[in-house]
């Protein structure tokens, strides 16, 4: 059990202090992002916004989210990551404090579409900033680190969010929101100001290449649209067809919702530690991950079996801890060849995109043809994906040889 121990513990040596800094701001900027479980309710609850109005609201949070990521890979590239996430920390913190006075439903809109595209911002930059103080051969662990923090930040949130609620009431979720992120932005300039901390893998790019010529990684990006877009489906259709069709309680959702972290936090760093040291390329990988996750749409519909939902879930979790950590390090490795801010920023925007529309789109299907015609749709747009990187891989080889 010691050596276990110990070999756990190794996977996390070799990281740059930095790395670990942005790590511990991450899961204080994901911590302080509570309000947001709680947002629809308390749209609902507290300013009386009927429930189709809340999903506009939420359509609002998307579109914020793609138009921050999109604006903060253009200012990265222009003033530069460390002066990003300074001023995105900074002001989001006080356009969170000030939300809770916006009262109509055109107020609420434009409120949280606007705390969604400064707080965004911060994501490519963070990515950036992130490559810069990661040696070569530690950029996956790098990546899985700050996955680990994100999680970890998520998991805490809602729980915190949650005593908050019932103690001071939803304001308090306000203030403490914009105070976190306040600050994490005092931290971020006291560790990783340029004139402290040292970068490792710092690339000017004297001829970069435009992301908008580069069409494999156009080709690439079109695949992890697809993968985010079929993940989603596991925080919003799949827990309703988890009450609907087998009858779980919310506290059986929980925890097998729970298993999700828990494997991650157990098992996401050593498995990234070993792949980091095989033969296996990390569009490869990418492609397993996406083919654990297509899987695990399939085996639901194979049988009513209470179990197949475990299975179903570790399937997922697989796929999510090989396949989002590899194609986020095959995203920095490209984003060499020209700015990163862009190349980065459209990493990210994958994920955003799919949230806008992958959420609604599953329960819509779900409702109109039910869960089982939903879990082929998805495998159908899973294998699109697939597909995808299996070109991409054959490009990628071709210019190789």
């Amino acid at each position: 059990m010691k050596k276990l121990y110990t070999n756990y513990l190794n996977t996390f040596r070799g990281l740059s202090t930095e790395v670990w800094w942005l790590a511990l701001m991450t899961f204080i900027n994901r911590s302080g992002t509570m309000i947001i479980p709680f947002l629809s309710i308390y749209l609902r609850e507290d300013l009386h916004i009927s429930q189709s109005n809340v999903g506009w609201v939420m359509t609002c949070f998307g579109l914020g989210s793609v138009v921050g990521v999109w604006i903060g890979g253009k200012l990265t590239d222009k003033i530069g990551y460390y002066k990003v996430m300074v001023r995105s920390l900074l002001t989001t913190g006080f356009l969170f404090i000030g939300l809770q006075f916006l009262d109509t439903f055109t107020q609420v809109c434009f409120g949280i579409f606007l705390v969604m595209a400064v707080a965004d911002t911060f994501r490519p930059a963070m990515y950036v900033a992130m490559s810069v103080y990661s040696k070569p051969e530690n950029k996956t662990r790098s990546v899985t680190l700050i996955r680990l923090a994100i999680n970890l930040g998520f998991s805490a949130g809602p729980a915190i969010g949650g005593l908050i609620i019932a103690k001071i009431g939803y304001s308090g979720l306000f203030w403490v929101d914009g105070v976190t992120c306040i600050l994490a932005t005092f931290l971020l300039i006291g560790v990783l100001n340029p004139r402290k901390a040292k970068p490792i893998d710092e690339v000017v790019n004297e001829n970069p290449i435009s992301v908008n010529k580069d069409k494999p990684y156009w080709i690439f990006f079109a695949a992890m649209v697809l993968f985010a877009f079929i993940f989603m489906q596991y925080f919003s259709t799949m827990t309703l067809y988890y009450k609907d069709v087998h009858l779980l309680t919310v506290t059986e959702i929980g925890l097998l919702l729970g298993l999700n972290g828990f494997t991650i936090f157990l098992m996401e760093m050593p498995l990234i530690a070993y792949l980091e040291k095989s033969n296996y390329t990390k569009i490869g990988l990418t492609l397993f991950g996406l083919l654990l996750t297509v899987l695990s749409f399939y085996v639901l519909n194979l049988t009513s079996w209470i179990g197949i939902l475990v299975i179903g879930m570790l399937l997922a979790t697989l796929g999510e801890m090989i396949g989002f950590p590899m194609s986020n390090a095959f995203a920095m490795q490209r984003s060499k060849r020209g700015k990163q801010g862009q190349y980065l920023a459209m990493y990210v925007m994958a994920f955003s995109i799919a949230s806008i529309f992958g959420h609604n789109t599953g329960l819509q299907i779900a409702s109109c043809y039910g869960y089982i015609f939903t879990w082929y749709v998805m495998c159908g747009l899973g294998f699109i994906g697939i597909l995808l990187l299996v070109y991409l891989r054959l490009i990628l080889k071709k210019k190789m040889n």
